[in-house]
Order: C-alpha cells, then sequence, then structure tokens
C-alpha cells in the first residue's frame, strides 16, 4: 500500500500584510500514511521545511532516476524503518526565494507561519497528535536551518528536528561570495536596479549563472538585517561603492548563525528528545565545518545528538531524509 498526497489550501494570519505583498494564502502539501482514510487512529507528524529557492511543492517534483520523498517514506513506513507518519510540507516561498524560516520585517513572520498557523491547521484538519513529543520539523540546506531555528524557539512544538547541511558558519559559507554579489550591483546601478532586472529576465527569458549568488545574498540580508526604508527593506553587510565589510551589519548576521545562537540557547536544545545533524564531506558552501562546530558544542549539552557526514555535495541529497527519518521516526511518540 502506499500514502496518499493531499493538497490543501489555508490562509496564514502572519504572513497577511507581509512587506513582500506575497500571497497569504498558501498551498499545503500533506502526506497520509496507508490506512489514515480507514481508520480512527492518530499519528506523529513530520514537517519538511523547504531549502532557499524551492517551495512545498519542491517536495513532491519528479527527478530522474531518483525518487521524491513522499516516496521514500512510503519506503520506510512499508519497511518498518519508521512506524506510519503524516508527512507534511508547507509552503516557505518568498519574491526572494526564501525566508530562512524567521520573523523578518523584510520578508514576513515566516517562523510564526510554521508554528502557529501551520501547525494549527494540520492539527484541527487531521488526526494528529497534537504534542511535540510526536512532531518532528526536518530540512536541508535553509530547510535545515530553520529546524535549528524552531529547535532554538520551539522545544515547546517540536521535540525532535533534522538539520541536513544547514547553513552555518557564516563566514565560510556566505562572506566569500560577498565580493561577487558587490561586483554584479555595482554594475547593475544598486539593489532595486539589480532585482528588477533579474525578475524580468528570470521570467522572460533565464537568470545568469551568478544571479543566484545576488539574489541568496539579499534573500539573507532580509532575513538577518532588515531595515526599513532602504531598498527592499535590507540592509547588505557591505559597502556598495567600496565593497568594504559594514562590520555593523555584518555582526546583525552573526547573531543569527547557529555557530553563535545555538550555544547561547543550549538550554532549549536540551528540551529536545533528538537532534540529528548531517553534511557532505564535499558540500561546495563549506557547510561541513558549522555542522561540526554545532555537534562540538551541543554534545556536553546532554543532548540527545546524532551528527554524521557522507561523501556527498550539497545538492541531490534527498537520499539522505532516509537516514534522518530512520533515526527520528522511531523516536516518535505514537500515543
Amino acid at each position: 500500500m502506499k500514502g496518499v498526497l493531499e493538497t490543501q489550501e489555508m490562509h496564514s494570519p502572519a504572513l497577511e500584510s507581509n512587506p513582500l505583498g506575497d500571497p497569504a494564502r498558501r498551498q499545503l502539501t500533506v502526506y497520509l500514511p496507508p490506512g489514515y482514510a480507514q481508520g480512527a487512529r492518530r499519528y506523529p507528524v513530520v514537517y519538511f521545511l523547504n531549502a532557499f529557492s524551492n517551495s512545498g511543492k519542491s517536495w513532491t517534483n519528479f527527478s530522474a532516476f531518483s525518487v521524491s520523498v513522499p516516496e521514500r517514506l512510503d519506503a520506510l513506513v512499508a519497511a518498518g524503518t519508521i512506524p506510519p507518519v503524516i508527512g507534511v510540507f508547507p509552503d516557505g516561498w518568498t519574491s526572494l526565494g526564501g525566508s530562512q524560516w524567521v520573523n523578518s520585517d523584510a520578508i514576513g513572520r515566516y517562523r510564526d507561519f510554521l508554528v502557529k498557523d501551520v501547525v494549527g491547521f494540520v492539527d484541527r484538519t487531521y488526526r494528529t497528535l497534537p504534542k511535540p513529543a510526536a512532531r518532528a520539523v526536518v530540512g536541508h540546506s535553509s530547510g535545515g536551518y530553520g529546524a535549528l531555528v524552531m529547535g532554538r524557539y520551539h522545544p515547546e512544538i517540536f521535540s525532535h528536528l533534522s538539520a541536513q547541511s544547514p547553513d552555518a558558519y557564516f563566514e565560510y559559507c556566505y562572506l566569500p561570495d560577498l565580493p561577487k554579489v558587490a561586483a554584479a550591483l555595482l554594475k547593475a546601478g544598486g539593489v532595486e536596479a539589480w532585482y528588477q532586472d533579474f525578475v524580468r529576465r528570470a521570467r522572460d527569458t533565464k537568470a545568469r549563472g551568478d544571479d543566484f549568488t545576488v539574489i541568496n545574498a539579499l534573500a539573507m540580508a532580509a532575513a538577518y538585517s532588515p531595515k526599513k526604508g532602504e531598498p527592499l527593506n535590507l540592509e547588505l553587510p557591505f559597502d556598495q561603492q567600496t565593497g568594504r565589510l559594514k562590520l555593523d551589519v555584518w555582526n546583525r548576521w552573526l547573531v543569527h548563525d547557529p555557530v553563535r545562537f545555538v550555544p547561547k540557547f543550549v538550554d532549549a536544545f536540551r528540551k529536545l528528545k533528538t537532534v540529528y545533524i548531517d553534511c557532505g564531506t564535499r558540500d561546495e558552501f563549506n557547510l561541513r565545518w558549522g555542522a561540526r562546530m554545532i555537534a562540538e558544542d551541543l554534545k556536553p549539552s546532554g543532548t540527545e545528538l546524532i551528527h554524521e557526514e557522507f561523501e556527498d555535495g550539497h545538492t541531490g541529497v534527498n537520499y539522505r531524509f532516509e537516514r534522518s527519518l530512520a533515526v527520528l521516526g522511531p523516536r516518535l511518540a505514537l500515543e
């Protein structure tokens, strides 16, 4: 037997009047395990946070010679590796490509969107076990970062998390790209000019190879250093004319670095029942090192931590969810 995918439409009060004008009404993809429709039992829930430049729909995309995450859920349940679970795939897309799953004055309240609106909707709509021990939050890249954000702020909502290749140690994963971003913005004539040209090209023709680097930096600035009145309501951590690092703004970014906030909020992570972290040894964004640092900080805290590495890069690694779910699934409360 296979599970069933449903698409719901939900309204998010948290996203009303968000600064980017993105819709507050969102589609929500939900995986229901085999046998859900025939019984009355309640199920634990796994929340999947999409990576930057993806959306909730991305989890179900066809990939040549591979399988989707919902198909991997089917296989894990069929093999008895994990108990039957409800899988929830919220839509974290924004006009800048992503939100980092944080509340931001430049993007909107995406942390509240998840923990208040999505979790509330799912618990009202489906036969869930509505308690932290029966909820897990997982994600890769920016989704993995978002899982760590939930561990920091909401151990009362999620007792289990998996952060896979999460954005961490910003000196390694973001800083090397800033000179390229500065050059592109200088050539375009500033943030707004570059962004409008990017949106037009991406819609009418196609994006350029360096566009991802620039839009990623703008999205991160919107998440970590929002500033009303600036173009796109964000402040970049460098001077756009000289490229000189603005230490006051860069330090605002660093406050959001898991390498900084995990040790500071270790008491919140100690409340979790499971923390799984992994990263590829050939991760192109140097995320391996941040993952190691986070794991090192959590080990002495008594947190139930599993930290692993694997031989691969950053993209095309959704097969790793089979491993993370195999770790988290049996630890979910079943009653």
